[in-house]
Parts: C-alpha cells; structure tokens; sequence
C-alpha cells in the first residue's frame, strides 16, 4: 500500500507540474529507478505511459485555452516520431550516463538564455495561439528539432518537455504556446518509447502500478493544464528557467 501511495502522491504533483509549466516528467525515471529500485526499462515504459496520457491530455486543454500553435507541432512531433525509434534502439548501444550530461548541458544553457533574455511582447494570435516568431521556423528547421530533441529525450527517459519547451522559449516562442507545444510533442516521442521500453520488460508484472500511475498522472495534469490562466507567463517562465537550471547543476554535479 505505501509503494502505490507514493506513487498515487507523486504522479499527482509531477502531473500537475506538467499540465502548468511542461516541465517536471523527469523526475517519474527518478523515482521509479532511483527511489524505488526498478531495473531502468521498466521505470521508463511506466514513465513514458504516463508521459503518453499527459501530453493527450494537456495539449488537449492547451488547444482549446488557443496556446497551441498545431503548425509548429505537427512539425516538430514528425522528427520527434523517428527520432524516439532511433533514441530507443540507442539506449542499448550507448552509456546512459552520457547522455545525461548531455541532455542537463542543453537544459542548463536553455534555462541561463531564457533568464538573460529581455522580455519582449508576447505577440501572440488570439484566434490560432500562433506567435510571429513561430510562423518564421520553417519546417525542415522544426523536424530536424523534433528528430533531435525526441532521440535525446526517448534515450534519457526526459519524456520530451523539459529540453522542448525551453528551447522552444529561447527562439521567442511565447511560453504558454512552447508548452502546448511541447506537451503535444510528446506524445508522439512516448509512442515508440512505450513500445520499445515494454518489450524490454514484462509490462504484466506491474499492471496494477501502471493503472495507478496513469489515473493519478492524469488528474494532476489535467487540474494544471486547466489551470494555467492565473499564472502570468512572464512568472511562469521565470520559474521555469530557475527550476531547469537548479535542476540541470544539481543532475551536472551528482550524476
């Protein structure tokens, strides 16, 4: 009972800190790996499950608040598609520690720029949740960031947010739209992830956690995807920009 408590407790938070900012999937790998001793690919097909259901979910909702610009994610999430194939057959090949440092290098900068970056009007569409800056990327320029960021993200078990959505808010896109964004986008980095982490383990064995996890992953995402209005985006990018680079320096330092 005190296994399914812990995990009722934190997919609740972790998906609620999902729903508002797009950032905070990380931390299910963490506490299914490194809390709760799962061997890794069972702690990341439970966690790209769940990843699966937050990104239907919040994009769901951030679509209909108009903070989903589906151009740009369409885009993004067609290179995110092969590039999660790709991260998941490599997480057998490479060292994992690797690409950790990688992905918290990438967060660390991404969440520096965001910090340094003077605040500029949002400029966004209120009819499509389009921004000027967005309409600029063109889609060769998206794919190929969704085929990066989606092998990085699959082979960490990032889930996809936490590197997309900054990044995304560093080439200017407003954050509400980067995070509808991103949460779109990872859904289809969880597909193949789903697939590739399950067959690695027996899913079976833990069908009961797996229910837990993605009822109680969905009631917190969707309470913060609904709920985003009354967090201005200047705040809520700040704190997302200090809570990736806290993040990022302590992952950098202890491994």
């Amino acid at each position: 009972m005190t296994t399914y408590l812990i995990i009722i407790i934190a997919n609740i938070l972790i998906g609620g800190m999902i729903g508002l900012t797009g950032v905070a999937g990380f931390l299910l790998p963490i506490l299914y790996s490194g809390f709760m001793g799962m061997p890794t690919a069972q702690a990341l097909a439970l966690s790209f499950f769940a990843f699966l259901i937050s990104g239907v979910l919040g994009a769901w909702n951030y679509y209909k608040a108009k903070n989903l610009d589906l151009r740009l994610a369409v885009m993004i999430s067609l290179g995110s598609l092969i590039g999660a194939v790709i991260g998941v057959r490599l997480n057998l090949l490479i060292d994992e520690a690797i690409v950790k440092k990688i992905l918290y290098t990438v967060v660390l900068l991404s969440g520096i720029s965001i910090l340094l970056r003077k605040d500029n009007a949002e400029g966004t569409d209120k009819m499509t949740g389009a921004s000027d800056s967005a309409k600029l990327i063109s889609a060769p320029v998206c794919i190929f960031f969704g085929f990066v960021t989606g092998a990085i993200c699959s082979l960490s078990g990032a889930g996809g947010p936490v590197l997309v959505m900054p990044l995304l808010v560093v080439l200017e896109i407003p954050v509400k739209t980067a995070v509808g964004v991103a949460l779109f986008d990872s859904v289809f980095i969880a597909i193949p992830s789903c697939i590739g982490y399950s067959m690695q383990c027996d899913i079976l064995s833990i069908g009961g956690i797996l229910t837990v996890s993605l009822i109680s992953h969905a009631a917190g995402v969707w309470a913060g995807s609904k709920n985003t209005a009354f967090i201005k985006p200047e705040i809520l990018k700040k704190g997302v920009a200090v809570f990736s680079i806290i993040l990022a320096i302590i992952k950098l330092i202890t491994g």
